[in-house]
């Protein structure tokens, strides 16, 4: 297990931590599902989250998003708490008013896109800016066509989310996430709904953001990906953290039997 020397080494390190979890628990009735995990990420850092299914991986990004509540454990955004332990052990959360400003730090993608059917593209990407942060119309709309623009989908400003395929609603979701200027960005599988095809249009897009710095959390399937793009990659296994480390250690040269086992089923899948 290297959970505890990794969180000791990212302690040293000199570059900026943006995000802290720390200490999670989390069970599902009689179920544990978290035990006891600690992630920091470091500001410019790519993260990549793998394991099998089952293995805690979704959950602690939707505590990381508090899309669900922890049992206990610190949540830390940019050094503000968005939640800490109480006398008794249990997390208790910041105010509905500073998790409000908390949750601007960060964008989520989620697996199945979650667009707003009833919007135009154009209008999915300005309405949080718009709305939520009351910033200036003509601003947002101008730096929405311009992210559009980024993702390949110039042109496609007026059209509907049924009108486009699932590589281009991706790439919408992606976009609108980014119109919030988030600090940093957390996907949960983002190409588990699309075919092999689509899914490199959407991997080509996180590569892209990947280099200019932007500090990403990526719960993946993607072995190659994961090992080619990530500064970090930590698998997970019936909710503890197995191994973390460099790409070209975990996923090339992995120490942990677990570890070896699971990454041994894609192998044949052009992964050397």
């Amino acid at each position: 297990m290297q959970q505890e020397n990794m969180m000791q080494e990212n302690t040293n390190n000199s570059a900026k931590c943006l995000f802290s979890i720390c200490n999670v628990k989390k069970s599902f009735h009689d179920l544990t599902v978290l035990h006891d995990i600690s992630v920091e990420v470091d500001e410019g850092e790519v993260v990549a989250i793998i394991g099998p299914s089952g293995s805690g991986k979704s959950t602690l990004l939707r505590c990381a998003t508090m899309l669900e509540t922890m049992d206990s454990g610190t949540l830390t955004y940019l050094g503000e708490e968005a939640a800490r332990n109480d006398s008794s052990g249990k997390a208790v959360y910041a105010s509905p008013a500073d998790l409000r400003r908390i949750k601007g730090y960060f964008g989520l993608v989620f697996q199945n896109f979650n667009l707003f059917p009833h919007f135009s593209v154009l209008r999915n990407l300005t309405e949080a800016p718009i709305h939520v942060q009351k910033r200036e119309k003509g601003e947002v709309e101008a730096e929405a066509r311009e992210l559009l623009r980024k993702m390949g989908l110039e042109g496609k400003e007026n059209s509907y989310p049924q009108q486009l395929s699932g590589g281009q609603q991706q790439r919408v979701a992606i976009a609108r996430a980014l119109a919030m200027n988030p600090k940093m960005l957390f996907f949960d599988e983002p190409t588990s709904a699309l075919d092999p095809e689509l899914t490199g249009e959407i991997l080509k897009v996180i590569r892209q953001l990947a280099e200019e710095k932007m500090t990403m959390v990526i719960v993946t399937h993607e072995m190659a990906f994961a090992r080619d793009v990530a500064d970090r990659v930590i698998f997970m296994d019936g909710g503890y953290i197995v191994e973390e480390g460099r790409p070209e250690d975990v996923i090339s040269n992995p120490r942990e039997e677990r570890t070896k086992q699971f990454l041994s089923r894609f192998s044949d899948q052009g992964m050397q």
